[in-house]
């Protein structure tokens, strides 16, 4: 008796799609050579030009999933499209108006994308608010957000220059978009302060918190701005910049 040989699930896969790709090269036409717009072209167009039914069906699939050409090289995108016939198809194709609805395409992008001028306080503004200022993205609005809640509110615009990553020319592009309400600064008693509430604030660093820590210990209690002057490791600059932050009872 003649041994039956039995196959496999994979190799019947193997022979199906074999037999189809040789139907499918079967079911070609003639090719025949005409100009053509590919953004328009129905499949039987493509299998005239020489595609096979497969190769046609996948690129009216790209066009009708709203995939486009811009320009005839573009047809080399299409892995469907072998070297050969791209050269044979490239000085055939035909792109009804050249150019005009890429640039069109990209004209209602930026447009759609142009933030409308506002006019924001940045001492009460939202992440919201900040990102709708021309200039200003998701990222730095989180940063202004943070670095603001880490001083205890603005007193100056200016300050926003020492925001991580926001240089002059940024500053510049967005600085007549803001404007700055004066409110209650969040300040802290430099008289009763402990080292962990003075380093909230990102003027100061360790040292000159311990100098600060030690000159009262020794002097006894601040009275005024004088008294700073006297602590050698805090500048003039630095006590204009703390000194909004700060109370002395």
């Amino acid at each position: 008796m003649a041994e039956i040989k039995r196959i496999s699930i994979t190799e019947q896969d193997r022979y199906a799609s074999v037999r189809e790709d040789i139907l499918d090269l079967e079911a070609k036409k003639e090719a025949r050579l005409f100009s053509f717009d590919p953004n328009t072209l129905p499949q039987s167009g493509w299998e005239t030009l020489g595609l096979s039914p497969k190769q046609a069906k996948s690129i009216v699939n790209y066009t009708s999933k709203g995939g486009r050409f811009y320009q005839p090289e573009d047809l080399k995108k299409m892995y469907t499209i072998s070297p050969d016939m791209y050269i044979k198809l490239l000085p055939y194709v035909k792109i009804a108006d050249k150019g005009n609805s890429h640039k069109s395409l990209v004209f209602e992008r930026k447009e759609f994308a142009k933030k409308v001028s506002v006019i924001v306080d940045i001492n009460r503004a939202d992440s919201v608010q900040l990102d709708a200022v021309k200039g200003i993205g998701p990222a730095f609005a989180k940063r202004i957000l943070k670095y603001r809640e880490r001083l205890g509110g603005f007193y100056k615009k200016e300050q926003l220059l020492e925001v991580y990553g926001l240089d002059s020319a940024k500053y510049a592009e967005i600085k007549d978009q803001l404007i700055l309400s004066k409110i209650d600064l969040n300040t802290v008693n430099i008289n009763t302060a402990t080292f962990n509430e003075l380093r909230t604030n990102p003027y100061l660093s360790y040292k000159q918190i311990n100098a600060i820590l030690q000159y009262r210990k020794q002097h006894g209690d601040y009275t005024s701005k004088e008294d700073l002057r006297k602590i050698v490791i805090l500048n003039p600059e630095l006590i204009e910049k703390i000194l909004p932050y700060i109370s002395f009872k």
